[in-house]
């Protein structure tokens, strides 16, 4: 492991270690999915992560994050963030609903390495403006891993994310303040990786770097409130918000998505970039 200006550079083997991370997350997120109905409460979903986390014998990324940092520890090891809550929104006793659209956010440490990611899953029958927020997102997520490339610049990837957000057209809000990073032997690491951006600008994508991409878009304003809480971020304007997560790692053979279940091979390849994995 080196590091160039603050950013960790892993080696392929310390990359395909963040993989077994990646895939703990991704097949977690993956259950929450599944449990995501009516009558179920944000809880019952930590729950679900709980127990496969240590199935995994691994360990929480988030559960106690902010302690000593002027945050109250976070007390759960999803953040699952409700219709208007952008972000690190606090498991409770809240019922889903048909309708609620409800972005999870999880990552897990495993044997020194990280991995994040987050999904929005529509509970029961989403309004088509609640579908089509997620789907923005989730794209966007996608045109922000595609533009990763060695030689490329962290703004090309805010830029990918941005531009594919504004051909739609809708005034969708693009959350400034909350971004991605960089991951690896800690969850939060330089670079931070904005969702705007200009292409050419930035710090350089090398060899070894690994990236949380994450765009969180709302239905109307950009503009946050954090409650009281010190964790849960909703939009001010009380519109919908929708946020996506992958955990990506730039190799010389392209762009491997750790917490994908294949790698991001098929988004990728309907992208036309070289999918870069190391071998499992």
């Amino acid at each position: 492991m080196r590091r160039r200006t603050g950013i960790e550079l892993k080696s392929a083997e310390q990359i395909r270690r963040m993989r077994v991370a990646g895939l703990i997350v991704g097949r977690t997120l993956a259950a929450v999915r599944e449990a995501a109905r009516p009558g179920v409460t944000t809880a019952e979903l930590d729950a679900v992560a709980r127990e496969h986390i240590a199935a995994a014998g691994a360990t929480s990324s988030f559960l106690g994050y902010g302690g000593g940092f002027g945050l109250p520890p976070f007390p759960a090891v999803t953040c699952i963030s409700v219709n208007s809550v952008i972000v690190h929104g606090i498991p409770g006793d809240r019922v889903l609903v048909d309708g609620d659209l409800v972005s999870v956010d999880f990552g897990v440490h495993k044997d020194g390495w990280h991995g994040d990611s987050a999904v929005t899953i529509g509970i029961g029958e989403l309004s088509e403006a609640a579908a089509a927020l997620s789907e923005t997102t989730r794209q966007a997520m996608w045109a922000g891993i595609a533009a990763a490339r060695i030689g490329g610049r962290i703004g090309d990837i805010g830029h990918a994310v941005e531009t594919s957000i504004r051909a739609h057209k809708k005034g969708y809000g693009i959350v400034a303040e909350y971004t991605g990073h960089g991951i690896g032997s800690e969850m939060h690491q330089p670079p931070d990786v904005p969702n705007l951006g200009r292409r050419g600008r930035g710090e350089l994508l090398t060899k070894g770097i690994c990236l949380a991409i994450e765009p969180m878009v709302t239905i109307g304003s950009a503009e946050t409130a954090t409650l009281d809480d010190e964790w849960t971020v909703m939009t001010r304007d009380g519109s919908l918000a929708a946020h996506w997560e992958h955990t990506i790692a730039v190799t010389p053979a392209g762009v491997w998505v750790l917490t994908a279940e294949d790698g991001g091979e098929a988004e990728l390849a309907a992208r036309g970039v070289k999918f870069g994995p190391l071998g499992d």
